[in-house]
């Protein structure tokens, strides 16, 4: 299990990724045990906007927040809680619960951050928040009419959903998927080419974005439209 720091507002995050985890049913390595990068850059995003005085409808003080497949680590939503959000839930399937248990206990937030099991397109509802968080939640087109559904529960007229994502070949198309659902799509930062060499000889970069997603009106009018920056 690796430890890593995260510098928020002149303090430090202490994150705990796990070990490999895998799915009890495939045997397969659930790649939520440790931070992608797309968190990193939601979390950055989240404390340069905060910031910014010319853009208010950031701030995250008095906010509560619901970060949806948060992983192991849930980074995005311990940032809104050190920027001052009143209530924040990190939200993931089970065997990466006690993962996000240890994030909130290594960094004193018990009394502001929760951790709740949650499947997508379950009928469990968590209530309505003033901001959804997502990070690299955009890979299987055929999952988001369940991601759909989760955001609808969790969303009022009024929620703000922010996701940042590597852009990939398919991630139109869940964008797409998720418009169908309702679901205007903006893009709010990007993209940006961020250079992934790790420590072997493989060398890749990565290109990110971040976007915000609107839960369509009773009217049936989605406020900002959908742009297929793919073509």
């Amino acid at each position: 299990m690796g430890v890593r720091e995260i510098s928020v507002e002149g303090k430090n995050l202490e994150i705990h990724e796990l070990e490999n985890v895998c799915d009890t049913l495939t045997g397969r390595v659930l790649t939520g045990s440790w931070i992608w990068d797309s968190a990193l850059i939601l979390s950055q995003w989240i404390i340069t906007t905060a910031q910014s005085p010319s853009q208010p409808e950031f701030d995250l003080t008095g906010k509560t927040v619901l970060e949806l497949g948060a992983g192991a680590a849930g980074l995005p939503g311990l940032t809104a809680a050190m920027l001052g959000a009143s209530r924040v839930v990190l939200t993931d399937i089970e065997p990466l619960i006690p993962g996000l248990c240890r994030n909130v206990e290594a960094n004193n937030l018990g009394h502001v951050v929760h951790v709740r099991k949650l499947l997508w397109g379950t009928d469990e509802s968590l209530g309505e928040f003033d901001v959804v968080l997502m990070s690299d939640v955009f890979f299987d087109p055929d999952q988001m009419g369940a991601l759909a559904n989760t955001l609808k529960s969790a969303c009022g007229e009024r929620t703000r959903i922010w996701a940042a994502t590597e852009i990939r070949p398919w991630t139109g198309d869940c964008l797409t998927a998720l418009a169908d659902q309702g679901f205007g799509v903006v893009e709010l930062s990007g993209p940006v080419s961020v250079d992934l060499t790790g420590p072997g000889p493989e060398q890749r970069c990565g290109s990110f974005a971040v976007f915000s997603l609107v839960k369509q009106s009773d009217a049936g009018h989605v406020p900002p439209a959908f742009y297929d920056i793919w073509g």
